[in-house]
């Protein structure tokens, strides 16, 4: 119970000091687990535990349908990605099959590398301190953010 109890704190601390940055990472870390524990639950045919995981899957692409920007040009194209997403994952729940639910991984798995090299480029253009400070994370960044934690996902 004791390491149980550690690792929450760890992961409740690794939370509240990510940044947006870190944060959006993770999202996309947890999808790829959950869609992958989906699979296998698929496979072993234990459907309870493949539904569960659909589901969390499917929280975390809303929850970033939910978040888009729309001042920029470029959330059309998000929406259209997160919408098909979210279709796909639906039809893997219902038909339990898990070659449509590997193919949302691997969209996802795609989507957080490209997340992992805007991060880079952020964070060596030392023309932009204030994105620099933003994926740095910490307590604070420099835009005063402070984050907060949403259970249930």
């Amino acid at each position: 119970m004791v390491k149980q109890n550690g690792y929450a704190q760890y992961q409740n601390s690794r939370i509240m000091t990510a940044s947006p940055a870190e944060l959006t990472l993770m999202l996309y870390e947890g999808a790829i687990k959950f869609g992958n524990i989906a699979i296998v639950a698929m496979e072993n045919k234990n459907p309870a535990k493949a539904h569960e995981n659909i589901v969390k899957v499917e929280k975390i692409i809303q929850n970033f349908r939910d978040t888009l920007d729309k001042k920029y040009p470029v959330w059309q194209d998000f929406e259209n990605v997160y919408v098909y997403l979210l279709r796909r994952c639906h039809e893997a729940n219902i038909a339990k099959d898990a070659e449509i639910m590997e193919e949302v991984v691997k969209h996802l798995r795609s989507m957080r590398d490209n997340w992992k090299e805007v991060m880079k480029k952020v964070a060596t253009d030392k023309s932009n301190p204030n994105a620099q400070a933003r994926v740095a994370g910490g307590q604070r960044n420099a835009m005063g953010y402070v984050p907060t934690t949403r259970t249930g996902t």
